[in-house]
């Protein structure tokens, strides 16, 4: 592959519902640009970007994948993204690296959840886009209402650029409304053809909105507009590239991937219209002066990259995925990645087609590429020169909320899956292994249920290592409402010295849920030695791991040694740390004890129309609603308290019930007293684990 030019580089996202044609419309590019000799289908598994065993077996995207296409001396860098959820984290990656969009819109299916969360992060990260409606060849595919829809939606920036003609229910051509002319395929061949009655009303609609847009990039081109003159094909063309820069007019264009119609012109308006790096900003800080580092894809600056993504796969090895920021790299260059302090040298430069690794020479700045094997590399750092040292703000990610506890179907594979875990969560940012060593269960967190489980099939095809999902334990706490006094005489006679300690004491409640116990001594006249008092400390640690209720930790409870005796030979410390040990679980069942459940403070946003259902949901689970704030763009944001229970499976629910427009965030808040159904239950089943013997 050449060596391209920051100003000959145009970096594409693809965005758009699972199911859109996102990945079919890659393909359709890479055959037309000349990458293929066939088009691939996502059906049969063998497409450029759906390279992994999982996305071929399910077919769908899970991952980003880059094409590099070489298209009229433009090199044009296509970012396929998936369209599904779970996977939005390989969205976001995407999206930091790309200069603009094209939102994949199927014309069967219409505008869906998907087409809006694209738009959403089109917005956040102010990228031009365009809007390409697919499968345009299926018969009841309705362009217009794509158009009108979306209109609806985001207003007159719409600009659909082509109009579909339809001959006998069959698309067969298009009219381009710059241009006014009519276009029809004929075998692999486009000719020009006249424009059919029925399509003329409406090219002047799209025409005169496309000429108010235009108009209004200039004074005197507004001049001209009142005057009635016209603009040459030139000037509208030079003017629309400016809108659609800042994002003023979004271009609509059609086709069907599958039989390649409309991917030309597609490629053309890319290269005609899109930003190339150049166009954008980029700024990051000199760690050496402590200033700011204007990159802006500057290629006379000092050489800086971003990696936005890492492959870590078990057949092709590792691959840090960049986009240069400034300057240019070359092989057998050496950078420096100082959020790890290291430098390392970079043997060799290459452009990724899907899975296949192709060796450049060098990436000018704005190009995107990739580097083997940087042994400390990690998505997010930022690599520059020792001379020069740069960091870049990463990416925001979303975080993960959705987790369940897994186990290692064989013991001997532990080690192996903590690796291949780790080897996994150095590609997925979204996915999160957490250890909760107090009740001794490992958690995995990831995007949604499906993204678990994608993650286990592949532990189990990719890396030969199995794991089982479970539900996870809750982390409740005991604690007592009352007060209790006890005794307990720790006698034993074994021949030669004997055991004895002997203690009396109060147990109350501390008022500190923060601390598990507190230990105070009130013993008059030397009834218990005063180097027995640590021993009966030491009891109480130990008492406070286990609760005598349900096994569960112990908060808030108060320890008062007040009276007991001891055996001038017969006593000693173990004596009286058992002594406390019975008489804390004798006292403690004695003081009204309660189970006490975490509470999260949890946070859903949703459209207005469904409120009503997801707060009626939050009831059923036990959920209080503190309250709701608009946040705009008719959406809400409800506040309420839930106990950690009731988000079990939370994420499934909540996207049924919103149509997948809902979001939620948690954190932990505090524990309270569970209701007393819900400790009986729990009560029981504990109960019923010791007496199997099977306490974890």
């Amino acid at each position: 592959m050449n060596v391209y030019t920051t100003d000959k580089i145009r970096n594409v996202v693809l965005l758009g519902h699972g199911g859109a044609g996102k990945t079919s419309l890659a393909e359709a590019m890479s055959y037309l640009a000349g990458l293929t000799s066939r088009m691939g289908k996502v059906t049969d598994g063998n497409t450029v970007s759906d390279f992994g065993k999982e996305e071929q077996k399910r077919k769908f995207s899970i991952s980003t994948s880059v094409i590099p296409l070489e298209w009229e001396g433009a090199k044009i860098n296509i970012l396929d993204t998936p369209g599904y959820f779970d996977f939005v984290g390989e969205v976001e990656e995407a999206v930091s690296a790309a200069d603009a969009a094209i939102i994949v819109v199927s014309g069967k299916a219409g505008m869906e959840v998907g087409t809006e969360k694209a738009w959403e992060l089109c917005e956040k990260y102010k990228l031009p886009r365009m809007v390409f409606v697919t499968d345009m060849d299926i018969d009841n595919a309705s362009y217009r209402q794509v158009v009108e829809d979306m209109t609806g939606k985001y207003g007159k920036k719409m600009a659909p650029f082509h109009l579909p003609i339809r001959e006998n229910e069959k698309f067969v051509g298009y009219v381009n409304v710059i241009s006014e002319t009519g276009h029809r395929w004929e075998g692999k061949e486009v000719v020009d053809c006249e424009i059919p009655e029925y399509n003329k009303a409406n090219l002047q609609l799209c025409r005169d909105t496309l000429m108010e847009s235009v108009a209004e990039t200039s004074e005197e081109f507004m001049d001209r507009y009142f005057s009635g003159d016209t603009f040459s094909e030139a000037e509208i063309r030079a003017a629309v590239r400016t809108n659609v820069m800042e994002g003023s007019i979004v271009p609509m264009s059609m086709g069907s991937n599958v039989l390649c119609q409309g991917i030309y012109t597609l490629l053309d308006d890319i290269v005609k219209y899109f930003p190339s790096p150049e166009n954008r900003e980029m700024a990051g800080v000199n760690l050496k002066t402590n200033e700011i580092f204007q990159a802006d894809y500057d290629f006379a600056k000092a050489k800086s990259a971003y990696i936005f993504k890492t492959i870590v796969d078990p057949f092709i090895g590792k691959y840090s995925l960049i986009k240069v920021c400034s300057g240019v790299f070359k092989s057998d260059d050496m950078v420096y990645n100082s959020e790890k302090d290291i430098e390392e040298k970079v043997s060799k430069l290459y452009v990724l087609q899907g899975n296949k690794p192709i060796e450049v020479p060098e990436l000018h700045a704005g190009d995107i590429g990739a580097i083997a094997k940087l042994t400390a590399a990690r998505t997010g750092n930022t690599l520059s020169t020792k001379a020069t040292p740069i960091r870049y703000g990463k990416a925001e990610i979303s975080t993960p909320y959705t987790y369940m506890r897994y186990k290692a179907k064989n013991k001997a594979d532990i080690d192996k899956i903590s690796q291949s875990l780790q080897k996994m969560m150095h590609e997925d940012q979204t996915l999160k292994v957490v250890n909760d060593s107090e009740n001794r269960q490992t958690l995995l967190y990831g995007m949604g249920d499906q993204h678990l489980e994608i993650v286990v099939s592949r532990l189990l095809n990719e890396y030969k290592v199995e794991v089982e999902l479970s539900k996870p334990k809750v982390a409740f706490r005991e604690t007592i409402k009352k007060k209790s006094d006890v005794e307990y005489k720790y006698k034993k006679q074994s021949g030669g010295h004997g055991q004895y300690g002997h203690v009396k004491m109060r147990f109350e409640p501390s008022g500190n849920l923060e601390e598990a116990y507190e230990f105070s001594q009130e013993v008059v006249g030397g009834a218990v030695p005063k180097n027995f008092f640590p021993a009966v400390e030491k009891g109480l640690q130990e008492s406070v791991q286990k609760g005598p209720l349900a096994a569960y930790p112990v908060v808030g409870v108060k320890g008062i040694l007040y009276d007991g005796s001891y055996h001038p030979v017969d006593s000693s410390e173990m004596a009286f740390k058992m002594a406390t040990i019975q008489a804390f679980k004798k006292g403690f069942m004695e003081a009204g004890p309660v189970l006490l459940e975490p509470i999260a403070s949890l946070k859903v946003t949703v459209p207005d129309q469904y409120t009503g259902d997801v707060m009626g949901d939050l009831n059923k689970r036990r959920g209080r609603v503190l309250g709701m704030n608009p946040i705009g763009g008719g959406k809400q944001t409800i506040e309420a308290d839930i106990p950690m229970m009731g988000l079990f499976g939370y994420c499934t629910d909540l996207r049924s019930m919103t149509g997948g427009r809902g979001v939620y965030s948690y954190e932990f808040s505090r524990y309270e007293q569970a209701p007393s159904d819900v400790q009986e239950k729990e009560v029981a089943e504990r109960a019923a684990k010791v007496a199997e013997n099977s306490e974890e």
